[in-house]
């Protein structure tokens, strides 16, 4: 990170002023304005705004509690460490931890120079997101969905991504933006913030989270990184195998968290990526078919039909007539 925007981020608040005067504890009423501590979205956010950002307040522990809106916890120096459910979730350098609107925590007293950022987002933010990793896109549409979830649980995914330079890149220019005043336009905002999704969705490996139903979220999000990496070839066999579980046992877990079977989540990835290629190559559609890893031709037509109401042929004549841009 620049050394300017750090030092920036570095400069003791009119909060953290009074904190080092002696004031014991966090003063709610610049929060909420309940008797819960929910911070409000209201308080943290200029009306229509859809993301804010404001660095986390240091040299005083901050109790437990929670937002109704989703918050993105970024690292610039040092580390801070959460509470979630009695767990510690130490956030370094580098790294993200996402926290949807029903996550209890606390944070324990950072140091002067635990530099944090605390990006506040409301859920119809991450719209362009969505739209930009493709609707067809299954893990997106599963980690959209825990950070949009209408039920009230508690959920976060810690990204360790320290290592990932685009995404360092991003966030720094989306920072910058914002804490200079620059950054008054959402929709740059939410297409910097989906490049970001993007990126982190070629890390999933590099995720921990904590769900209700743990293990069998983190087996469906190995199964999910499985057919996004090895589509042409995946078999539920080979995804068995490696998870070391019975087929009816992993079957039974997909379809729970998921809400479809292995053969269906592998055809909407097989479909999503012959509809790229139609659209963005001249390929001949005998081979986008081979390419997407279907052996029978007829077999191709027929779920492309069911799914897209258009042949693969008078779909390509569509969308290269209309020109759309694809994100």
């Amino acid at each position: 990170m620049q050394k300017e925007l750090l030092e920036k981020l570095r400069e003791i608040t009119e909060e953290e002023k009074r904190i080092l005067n002696g004031e014991a504890e966090v003063d709610r009423d610049l929060y909420t304005s309940g008797k819960d501590f929910t911070v409000d979205s209201s308080k943290m956010l200029e009306e229509g705004k859809l993301i804010a950002v404001r660095t986390h307040t240091r040299f005083i522990h901050f109790p437990l509690h929670r937002h109704n809106y989703v918050e993105v916890l970024y690292v610039c120096e040092g580390s801070l460490t959460n509470i979630i459910d009695g767990k510690q979730v130490i956030v370094r350098k580098g790294e993200l931890l996402f926290l949807n609107q029903f996550t209890h925590h606390e944070i324990l007293a950072a140091k002067r120079n635990d530099i944090a950022i605390n990006f506040m987002i409301l859920p119809e933010f991450f719209d362009v997101a969505y739209t930009m990793a493709g609707n067809n896109n299954v893990l997106a549409n599963f980690l959209v969905n825990v950070l949009r979830r209408d039920n009230q649980r508690g959920e976060y995914l810690h990204f360790k991504v320290s290592e990932v330079l685009q995404i360092q890149n991003l966030l720094e220019n989306m920072i910058y933006s914002l804490v200079t005043g620059r950054g008054n336009q959402n929709r740059i905002n939410q297409t910097t913030m989906g490049l970001i999704f993007l990126y982190l969705l070629d890390s999933v490996q590099c995720v921990e989270m904590r769900l209700p139903n743990q293990y069998e979220n983190m087996i469906s999000m190995t199964t999910l990184d499985y057919i996004e990496q090895k589509y042409r070839t995946a078999t539920l066999t080979e995804l068995c195998e490696m998870l070391h579980l019975p087929m009816h046992v992993l079957s039974k877990m997909i379809k729970k968290t998921t809400g479809y079977n292995f053969k269906e989540l592998l055809q909407r990835k097989r479909l999503s990526k012959a509809v790229e290629l139609m659209c963005d190559t001249d390929l001949p559609i005998s081979d986008v078919i081979a390419a997407v890893g279907y052996e029978n031709n007829s077999y191709f037509h027929r779920v492309f039909k069911e799914r897209y109401h258009v042949t693969p042929r008078a779909f390509r004549l569509e969308n290269k007539k209309s020109d759309q841009v694809r994100l």
